[in-house]
């Protein structure tokens, strides 16, 4: 026994209170206990590398390169994606894959290089083997974007999962993004960063790390090019990354690089290479295209954990009402559940549910219900009942059923590594859609188990379905997550076949866009917490997730009124835009932090209802070229060194640069522009880029550009689309898409093309069709004429 666990126990009854804590402690222990007899024992390791080059054998769009002790074998696709495998690992199975892998190139050769190495060499992109197994990806030109050293693996004598470890080295000037959604980014310093999605079990803030949301999906972006990695495991790692050095040591550049460590699973990898467009567009095209939400979820949402009553439901939306201030969903916590129940309502506090879910509905407003995976593992509780039935529930290595500790107490999981199961558990959103609910926020579902010590998680020795294939909770932990997504996604559609799904998730993988979306988890109060907030929905929609959003104030505490509006007028302009927080904080209606506060928030709450159609459009272009809404200031010049450093604003779309004030008492803060003409949208001073300038940030507003020659879809006064056109310079041209969808069905809109012209003092604007150009068909509001020049 360890005694400092033992210590821990008692300090987690004594903390927690008698039931939680017990059941706690008695959870720690069943899980030591459970992977003490069912996991593994590693024993004797052996270690090995590839070797030299024995053979090679050509094939479709590449080859397998046979060495020694190992096999590689490389396939460039249609796509122009690459994707290499060791050992006989192929692309498939994969949670991260959309589908099957896509058609190899044929115009891609394999064919000799130089000291006994081979190279695959393809339209966009060639991949250099070495005689001992170091792989290097070069851009068409023979650039070096990035070099794996040969692999090394560690078996055990006894057989069971290989540890591997890839090191990769990268250009001296590469910056690294991505991992999923991580506090400290979305640039990723130096250091280690775990990949195990895991509820920190606290508001976290920057330095906190692993989260909720972690990937295998690096981006490195260097002056010789930019490329994203995905090494496809699902099992416990890390990623350890150095930014390199020029004229380090001696006048020599010291590289960048990288460490991969698994756990287990296979060592294969995705390489993309290109623009950042061209990028995520094959990544989306590999791993799915992001799911489409309704255009009620692109307003504002109010959420708390402490909706204890319908009566406090109608309170807060009168608030909203009377101060005229728009709202489009409301969020219902664990509290109005009976005893914490999934797929239950408390009658006491909520005893007409579905009247008042259509109520709100008439007044434009959505009810949208947290679902939790744990199951309450009590014999008359009706999922329980149906789960056991049904042979839904995750069970230990030993048979019995693995069981964890939530906010019903005892609880059951559903093993959503199995299609059954995820079929099963879709059915069960039936009573939630009776009860008047129109989209799903899905909550613990790394997934956690509360414990007095170790890993608040399932046994690392559970098993799991894993599609048939049969394995451990090492290897769906992390799946766990975005299969759930999937189960509610898919059971939603089938019951509701005519209108597009809502969900979205605290944990998921690679390819949970498919699905929905995600936000931030508990991150904490505080100016910290606001800008880990912007890191996450920035990495996030660089793996490819671009629906995302924050806790508005922070979960945890009670935000000064600067602050709050801050956090308020940042989230107006990310994808998921929601107040939400703890019980134990404070409030987080606008009106609660002073008239100055609700003023300024009332404005951007307006200027974000009358952004939906632009908001719509940009959803309709993440799910057609997995561009994400929010986009790194880098995302059309990522040679420009100073956009890869800047880390405090963002690009929502092409058309507007968002700069939020992430520090206490700004009134005015420094704006890193890219190349071009920019308008400051409420003067319409005019600023050029590249280069940094120093613009307006009272409280009433957070400083938002225009890119000259933008066309914007919005919300005209009559309630219909207007565009709204920022003029391009004089003898310049300039444009826009818009996607002109107000609904929630499955219709196709037609993809609208606008053209805009400087001409001296006017700006024509023009619709592109198969006839060539015409008038607009839309009312157009030109903007930026004559405004002031910026300093």
């Amino acid at each position: 026994m360890d005694g400092r666990d033992l210590v821990r126990s008692v300090k987690a009854v004594g903390s927690a209170g008698a039931a939680r804590g017990v059941g706690a402690v008695r959870a720690a222990w069943r899980r030591r206990r459970a992977d003490a007899s069912g996991l593994p024992s590693r024993g004797v390791e052996r270690a090995r590398v590839p070797g030299p080059v024995r053979e090679v054998v050509p094939g479709p769009g590449g080859g397998t390169v046979r060495f020694s002790r190992s096999e590689l074998r490389i396939v460039v696709t249609v796509s122009g994606a690459v994707f290499w495998g060791w050992d006989g690992a192929g692309p498939e199975p994969s949670y991260a894959l959309a589908g099957p892998c896509p058609d190899p190139d044929p115009r891609a050769v394999l064919e000799p290089d130089t000291d006994g190495g081979w190279r695959v060499v393809a339209e966009r992109v060639t991949v250099v083997v070495s005689r001992h197994g170091a792989v290097e990806v070069l851009t068409p030109g023979g650039v070096r974007l990035r070099r794996d050293l040969p692999p090394r693996w560690w078996e055990p004598v006894g057989g069971g999962a290989a540890r591997w470890m890839q090191r990769s080295e990268v250009p001296a000037d590469a910056r690294f993004f991505g991992l999923g959604g991580r506090a400290s980014g979305p640039r990723l310093r130096d250091g280690t960063y775990r990949l195990w999605n895991t509820d920190p079990g606290r508001a976290f803030g920057p330095g906190d790390d692993p989260l909720y949301v972690t990937m295998p999906v690096q981006w490195v972006v260097a002056d010789a090019g930019t490329h994203l990695v995905c090494h496809d495991s699902s099992w416990d790692g890390t990623v350890t990354v150095r930014e390199g050095e020029e004229g380090a040591g001696s006048g020599h550049d010291r590289v960048g690089s990288c460490e991969v460590r698994m756990d287990g699973g296979p060592l294969r990898c995705w390489v993309v290479v290109g623009s950042p467009a061209r990028v995520l567009l094959a990544w989306s095209t590999l791993t799915g295209a992001p799911a489409l939400p309704p255009a009620w979820a692109l307003g504002h949402h109010h959420a708390r954990w402490g909706f204890g009553s319908e009566q406090e439901v109608r309170r807060v939306v009168a608030g909203y009402r009377e101060r005229d201030l728009p709202l489009d969903a409301v969020h219902l916590d664990i509290d109005h559940y009976d005893a914490h129940q999934v797929f239950t309502v408390d009658r006491d506090r909520f005893p007409k549910l579905p009247q008042l879910a259509e109520e709100l509905r008439r007044e434009g407003i959505r009810l949208v219900s947290i679902i939790d995976p744990a199951v309450k593992a009590a014999p008359g509780n009706a999922v329980y009942d149906s789960g056991v039935a049904e042979g839904a529930f995750v069970r230990e290595a030993s048979g019995q059923l693995a069981q964890g500790v939530v906010w019903p107490g005892e609880v059951v999981y559903p093993d959503f590594t199995h299609a059954r199961v995820r079929a099963w558990w879709g059915n069960l959103y039936e009573e939630r859609l009776r009860q008047g609910f129109s989209g799903f926020w899905h909550d613990m579902n790394e997934p956690t188990s509360f414990t007095a010590f170790g890993e608040s998680t399932l046994p690392r020795s559970a098993a799991h379905s894993l599609e048939g294939r049969g394995g451990d909770h090492r290897e769906a932990h992390n799946v766990y997550g975005l299969c759930m997504a999937r189960a509610g996604y898919e059971g939603v559609r089938r019951l509701v076949p005519d209108e597009r799904p809502f969900v979205f998730s605290r944990s998921g993988w690679v390819g949970m866009q498919r699905f929905g979306g995600t936000w931030s988890g508990d991150v904490a109060t505080g100016w910290p917490g606001l800008r880990a907030s912007l890191s996450l929905v920035l990495g996030l929609g660089l793996c490819g997730v671009p629906y995302s959003g924050p806790d508005v104030g922070g979960f945890d505490g009670c935000p000064s009124p600067e602050l709050f509006l801050r956090w308020f007028q940042l989230a107006a302009y990310l994808p998921l835009f929601r107040t939400h927080a703890s019980m134990r904080a404070g409030r987080r209606e606008p009106w609660e932090f002073g008239a100055e506060v609700l003023e300024h928030a009332r404005v951007a709450l307006v200027e974000r209802r009358r952004l939906v159609p632009y908001f719509m459009t940009l959803a309709h272009l993440a799910r057609r070229t997995g561009a994400p809404y929010v986009r790194p200031l880098w995302w059309s010049a990522p040679e420009d060194r100073g956009l890869r450093d800047c880390e405090d604003a963002f690009l929502l779309g092409d058309c507007l640069l968002v700069a939020p004030v992430l520090e206490p008492g700004a009134e005015r803060r420094v704006v890193r522009l890219p190349r071009g003409r920019w308008y400051d949208t409420v003067t319409e001073r005019v600023y050029e880029g590249p280069g940094q300038v120093s613009v307006d940030a009272p409280m009433s507003r957070i400083p938002v550009l225009a890119r000259a020659g933008s066309v914007l879809p919005v919300r005209g006064a009559d309630g219909g689309l207007e565009l709204e056109v920022w003029a391009p310079a004089p003898g310049r041209t300039g444009g826009g898409l818009v996607v002109p969808d107000a609904g929630d069905g499955w219709d196709e809109p037609e993809l609208e093309r606008y053209v805009a012209r400087g001409e001296g003092r006017r700006v024509m604007v023009r619709r592109e069709g198969d006839a060539g150009l015409a008038e607009p068909g839309r009312p157009v509001r030109i903007r930026g004429l004559g405004g002031p020049r910026g300093q």
